[in-house]
């Protein structure tokens, strides 16, 4: 065990935050903390970290262990460069190495004794610079900058003149070639893009060290930890598996503790009725057993009543008309900024219903599209044709639909003075801005409390068709999930930019890919453009070697043809195999929900107020005949994708 986090309790002016909340790590373990903004994760990393006291409880981590910690803001600053900044990193290595130099000259004229004594130290220090990786160490800090977004032009700017992501992703980096024996992150994947965090996911996994992740990022979570620590109401309640396997847990034991609840005020209800029947009978026995059970009652310890599943945000989008088939045309546009070029002559039509994602990495101009298409920039070339009756919903990243001098409730009755006081003040309490908050000013909220605030004016826009920026920045996991359900529900059109593979894998039909200045389309989910992502690149390997093969001589070219056959076949292999794993989790996906499904039908019908009602019975036993039908396919299935 290399962390041991016992009872801590910590609470800000009387209020709690964290109550006995305990949890250990083990060497080489991978865990996420995971809860809503303010449940405490922020804290308790600082109480981990020895920067905030705990009122009570200790935090233990084991003797000559070390660890190194990325807090969300960064204060990396001086006039290193971005290289020499990483390479600070490696201090030690290159101690190590002016050592092994300074030995080779004193060898050159040292001679007897002196010179056995040289020899000794040469061998241990060469020795040690072997174990630390010493002879890559230049090329370690090369990969991992480039792992991280920095292109090699990059590397000479000084880290003083970045921006807060740029500096985040520095200190990223430098944390990383240090190699702690227990790496804590707090949303790491905040400024990277999509190919930093598969590249950040690979080297983790692969990490000869423990992890402790705080992220919101669920795909980047399911791929990396295998044990979740959720803090909720300022509990913790540990589960292993992955956040897939803890979102399914977690309903389940949501569902129990719901049904143990409902249960205990029945039989409360049950026992007062009964209490109050024998005080009315006036008898002495009645009166005495009435005193008894009261006795009992009252020793009973009440149940909580669990929080209803995303209950406290409310999010229903629904167009005011209906567009027209064709939504938007784009024609050949192309932009350029100085001597910058994004984009050029991109084309693209989206028709109604549409749900479509355009990923990318930084810098390669997808926002710039959503800014065109809104007309709040200019293309160099080509034109935007809006549909007939189209009405956009705007959401942009850094918030320009609002106006940081209002208050909440200015904003929402300026752009919608239709509404009545009592009006505006649902609308907000809908997304968590209850009493005086309505009269907090725009440039006081937090990223997540002006995303909320966007999402209410997207909302009372009743547009047919959204244009989104990265909707799920600064939103908690919680709130991610009731846009998804939102989105997936909505009966008009969307067009997105997001960088959250599990936003975009639920909620996208068609994702445009923005790579080397042109668009790419795949007409499926996240999972389906990895998938034929990976035949693309070993289509394009294989042409690589058709090309290195022709050059060759004819016995190598024999061997090259072998060689190219085996990769393919090998990579082939992998992306069936992957298809499989795939299906096999999407079965038995399908296999627990129904399941779930059939207990709490069971359950149902045998509820007091369902079990006399003969038109509903028949309906819930029609709807249990029909899982089980489908349950006995996918065991079929289940079996054949476990056997192959």
């Amino acid at each position: 065990m290399i962390l041991s986090v016992s009872n801590i309790h910590k609470s800000f002016e009387e209020v709690p935050v964290l109550q006995n909340v305990s949890f250990h790590i083990e060497d080489y373990e991978k865990a996420a903390i995971v809860g809503i903004n303010g449940a405490g994760k922020t804290t308790l990393l600082r109480i981990i970290m020895g920067e905030l006291s705990a009122d009570e409880g200790v935090v233990t981590l084991s003797k000559d262990k070390s660890v190194g910690y990325l807090s969300q803001h960064q204060t990396v600053s001086g006039d290193n460069t971005i290289y020499d900044e990483l390479l600070s990193a490696k201090q030690d290595v290159i101690d190590l190495e002016q050592r092994i130099r300074s030995t080779e000259l004193q060898m050159k004229t040292a001679s007897g004794e002196r010179l056995g004594e040289l020899m000794d130290s040469y061998s241990k220090l060469t020795h040690a610079f072997e174990n630390a990786n010493g002879y890559a160490y230049k090329s370690e800090v090369t990969g991992v900058l480039k792992g991280l977004g920095f292109e090699e032009e990059d590397f000479s700017k000084q880290v003083s003149t970045l921006s807060g992501g740029q500096k985040t992703r520095v200190a990223l980096g430098r944390l990383l070639l240090q190699r702690p024996d227990l790496i804590i992150l707090d949303e790491p994947t905040n400024h990277l893009d999509m190919s930093s965090i598969t590249w950040l996911e690979t080297y983790l996994l692969n990490y000869k060290g423990a992890v402790i992740i705080v992220s919101h990022d669920r795909y980047f979570l399911d791929r990396i930890a295998g044990k979740i620590i959720e803090l909720d109401n300022t509990r913790s309640t540990v589960f292993t598996g992955n956040y897939s396997a803890y979102a399914v847990k977690k309903e389940q034991l949501r569902i129990a503790a719901y049904n143990a609840y409902m249960n205990q005020q029945r039989e409360i209800r049950h026992q007062e009725e009964v209490i109050e029947k024998l005080k009315s009978f006036n008898r002495e026995k009645s009166i005495k057993r009435a005193e008894s059970r009261e006795k009992m009652l009252n020793k009973i310890e009440v149940l909580e009543k669990p929080t209803q599943v995303r209950s406290d945000m409310h999010l229903r989008l629904e167009p005011r008309i209906l567009s027209g088939s064709d939504v938007l045309q784009v024609k050949n546009i192309s932009k350029s900024f100085d001597h910058l070029t994004l984009f050029e002559q991109l084309s693209f039509a989206v028709k109604r219903g549409e749900h479509i994602a355009i990923i990318g990495d930084n810098g390669t101009g997808k926002t710039t599209i959503l800014k065109i298409i809104n007309g709040l920039l200019t293309p160099d070339t080509g034109e935007i044709r809006p549909g007939t009756n189209v009405e956009i919903g705007y959401y942009d990243q850094e918030h320009h639909v609002l106006h940081p001098e209002k208050t909440l409730f200015e904003e929402i009755s300026d752009a919608y003075p239709i509404l009545n006081n009592t009006q505006i003040r649902n609308t907000l309490a809908a997304f968590l801005f209850t009493g005086d908050d309505v009269f907090k000013k725009i440039d006081s909220l937090s990223g997540g409390e002006r995303g909320r605030l966007s999402l209410a004016k997207l909302m009372l826009s009743e547009s047919n068709f959204l244009i989104l920026d990265e909707p799920t920045n600064h939103l908690d996991i919680m709130s991610k999930e009731i846009l998804e359900d939102a989105i997936n529900a909505y009966t008009g059109t969307v067009l997105y930019v997001s960088h959250d593979r599990y936003f975009i894998n639920r909620t996208a039909s068609r994702i445009l890919c923005l790579d080397h200045q042109t668009l790419t389309e795949y007409l499926g989910d996240y999972e389906y453009y990895l998938e034929k992502k990976e035949e693309q690149l070993a289509r394009m390997a294989e042409q690589a070697a058709d090309s290195a093969s022709a050059k060759t001589t004819a016995d190598s070219l024999g061997t090259a043809s072998e060689n190219k056959q085996d990769w393919k076949a090998q990579k082939e292999q992998q992306a069936a195999k992957r298809k499989k794993e795939n299906d096999l989790k999407k079965c038995e996906e399908a296999i627990e929900r129904l399941e779930g499904r059939n207990t709490e039908i069971e359950q149902l019908m045998a509820s007091p107020d369902i079990c006399t009602d003969v038109a509903r019975l028949q309906e819930l036993s029609k709807e249990q005949t029909e899982n089980m039908e489908q349950l006995e396919s996918l065991y079929e299935k289940w079996e054949e994708l476990s056997e192959s």
